[in-house]
């Protein structure tokens, strides 16, 4: 196939197959042909593993993952896309594409029925509007995969691979935090896609780690608090759990005393440890 970055290819295959762009889908094609055999080597595509892709465009990440893992399969909601894909990706035998909502898709049961034998790893350039819901889908189902790599909106990217404790974290880090080891690996400038989008990206991976942090007594709870004290980022964690949660602010007030922490401090000041033991405490006080 010819070079699937290159703008005339990605005309004449539009043309051909009479592809529009949707805006609502957050489409937006590759046209640096550096970016994707970046994204595959780095995304643990390698003999031994497969992949799951999340959003293939026309294919150009696809074809460079097929290259270098054992097996790909491709999810891919727009359905006009498929034929396209059915053309670009006829060289090779190891790719299977799922037409399919990723948000709404059994990833333990394409993994059970895909990749018997091999390490599993996720690689994908998410549209901006389900960065978080994906992410979270991929880290909480507890799948069998080794990492997730992706493509972000470059503010989205600082946010998810903040260290704790810091101004730049949100609910999300906590989250990323908890069940992986975030690492951003390199930036991708908005002129190189097709439409251009307004906003700059960057790619990041999340390695997934064997054990999440020890000492979370109610995992669904301790969530629950992590947005919660984000919810309202210009306020105290006291007024922010106690609103988001609707807690009595004397029950929260005394949780952050018997925790050892002040009154007044804020979500982004906490460390994971900090979170942990604070939700822990809530917990119970409010249980009483």
């Amino acid at each position: 196939m010819e070079k699937l970055t290159d703008i005339g290819v990605i005309k004449a295959l539009m043309k051909k197959h009479g592809f529009e762009f949707l805006k609502g889908l957050g489409q937006n094609f590759l046209i640096n042909p550096s970016v994707c055999p970046k994204i595959a080597e780095q995304g643990n595509a390698k003999k031994g593993f497969g992949i799951i892709e999340i959003g293939t465009g026309i294919g150009v990440l696809t074809a460079e993952l097929a290259k270098r893992a054992d097996k790909v399969v491709a999810i891919e909601i727009d359905d006009r896309l498929v034929p396209i894909l059915e053309d670009t990706l006829s060289e090779f035998e190891n790719v299977k594409i799922i037409n399919e909502d990723v948000l709404k898709t059994d990833l333990s049961k394409i993994i059970d029925e895909n990749f018997k034998g091999l390490d599993v790893a996720v690689c994908a350039n998410l549209p901006y509007y389900i960065t978080s819901p994906v992410i979270m889908k991929l880290l909480e189902s507890r799948l069998r995969i080794k990492s997730v790599t992706v493509m972000v909106q470059k503010e989205a990217g600082k946010r998810l691979c903040a260290d704790m404790g810091t101004r730049d974290m949100g609910a999300v880090t906590v989250a990323v935090n908890y069940f992986s080891k975030p690492k951003i690996l390199f930036d991708v400038s908005r002129g190189n896609f097709i439409p251009s989008p307004n906003v700059d990206s960057c790619v990041v991976r999340f390695d997934i780690k064997e054990e999440t942090p020890k000492g979370v007594e109610d995992e669904k709870f301790f969530f629950k608090v992590a947005r919660g004290a984000f919810s309202q980022r210009r306020k105290t964690l006291a007024n922010s759990v106690s609103s988001a949660l609707a807690i009595e602010k004397s029950i929260v007030l005394r949780s952050l005393e018997q925790s050892g922490l002040a009154v007044n401090v804020r979500p982004e000041q906490l460390s994971m440890e900090e979170i942990i033991n604070f939700s822990n405490v809530l917990k119970n006080l409010r249980d009483l």
